[in-house]
Parts: C-alpha cells; structure tokens; sequence
C-alpha cells in the first residue's frame, strides 16, 4: 500500500505475507535468537482463543483492509494531538508495502529490554543506530539500508502466496509501553494511545481494540493477527 509519506519516486517493496513462519525466518536471520521469541498465529478473538496463544505475549500484529473509513480515521488522528511515552520506539513509513517489516521493527523495537539480540547483528545495529532518531530520521534510514531491502524481498516472496505489490491491506502493531496500549502505524503522524495495559494483559487489551476495528468492516474477511511471543525456558 502507498504511503502518505511516500514521494511519488520512492521505493516500493513487495508485501510480506501476514505468515507467522515467514515472519520468525525474517527476525531469526536479522539477529532475533530463535530461543528469545518468535510469532504465532492468534487463531480468534474470544477468550477461550486468546487463552492458547503462549505467554508473555512481546507485542501483537494486525492486518486489516484500508477503506475509505479507515483513511477519514487517520486523518481525523493526524490532525488530534497527542502526547505519547518517550519510550515508545516509534517510526514512520516511507516505502510502499513495507508496513509488514516496520510492524516487525516496531514489535522489536519496544522490547530490546526484554530480549536479548545477537551482538552485531542487524537488528542490534539498526536499534542502536536509530535509538535518538526521530520517526521520520529513522523512516529515511531504512529506506536507504540496503541490507534490510534484501532480507525483506527474501522474505515477501518465502509466502504460499504469489507476491504482489498491489495490495489494499496493512499491517499494525500493538505494544505496551509505560502501562499503556499503543498502536504503532507509520501511515500514522505518531503512538495511538487506547489507554492503560500491562505485560500480562497486552494480548486481550489489543484485542478489545482489534475487535472494535474488525466491526466496523464486518463483511471483510481480509484480517490476520499475529503475536510476538517469548520462549521461556522449559516450557517446551
């Protein structure tokens, strides 16, 4: 999906597939060790779906259809002021269809306290490199890493799907930062705050939210949420 933000020169990437193995493949190769977390599908919304997904839940992904709706929304957002944690790691999008990556990006970068990356790797580098950035410094820096280019043409054509990069959906992220639930949009000007949360209960208060947006295009079956989850140790 083109994005606000995106010059009509700039870049455009393939999509990545809303595919939870695609995604850890993706994060593994780029320093995320594979005994630190890894994706996985939330299968429903109800309690009793929430329930299976394996705690701690990191951060929770979302892929929902843009609509007309969606963009009065937005813009309504853009155009409200809003003050959010200074510890929310947050950064814009300037190339088409990378929102899946930036949603992975933004997962991993609100959590960099609660894992542990490879030393050296991309992600340990891309997070130091843009850690006093601001959004759109940081939006500028990924547009111009090669290596980050490549990872993510790997990974958009690893899918079960044919990859295309004329899509109409886009990926979000939900963390909890400073005891609040953010959602993380780089189409967005900032962090979308929906009120207090904690580690424990980030899954079921995105969840409230996810529900909210999924009703306001009910006879959309394009919607896929995916959770960050941490490997504890023994629980295999």
């Amino acid at each position: 999906m083109a994005t606000p933000d995106e010059s009509p020169a700039a870049k455009r990437w393939l999509p990545l597939e809303a595919n939870p193995d695609v995604m850890n493949q993706f994060l593994w190769g780029l320093g995320l060790p594979v005994d630190e977390a890894e994706c996985g599908d939330v299968y429903g919304l109800d309690d009793e779906l929430l329930a299976m997904v394996p705690q701690p839940v990191l951060a929770v992904l979302f892929l929902f259809p843009i609509t007309c709706q969606t963009e009065e929304e937005r813009l309504q957002q853009d155009n409200e002021k809003r003050d959010a944690s200074s510890k929310v790691y947050f950064m814009k999008q300037t190339v088409g269809n990378a929102c899946g990556t930036i949603g992975l990006l933004h997962s991993i970068g609100n959590i960099t306290s609660e894992i542990k990356l490879q030393e050296g790797s991309f992600l340990d580098k891309f997070f130091k490199s843009t850690a006093s950035m601001d959004p759109m410094e940081r939006a500028k820096f990924l547009e111009n890493d090669r290596e980050m280019e490549v990872a993510h043409s790997v990974a958009a054509t690893a899918g079960e799907t044919e990859a295309s990069d004329n899509v109409n959906t886009h990926f979000i992220c939900f963390t909890c930062a400073d005891g609040e639930l953010y959602e993380l949009d780089g189409r967005k000007s900032g962090p979308i705050s929906h009120g207090a949360s904690s580690p424990s209960s980030l899954l079921q208060d995105a969840a409230k939210v996810i529900r909210g947006m999924i009703q306001k295009n009910p006879e959309s079956l394009n919607f896929n949420v995916i959770a960050l989850c941490k490997k504890v140790a023994g629980a295999y």
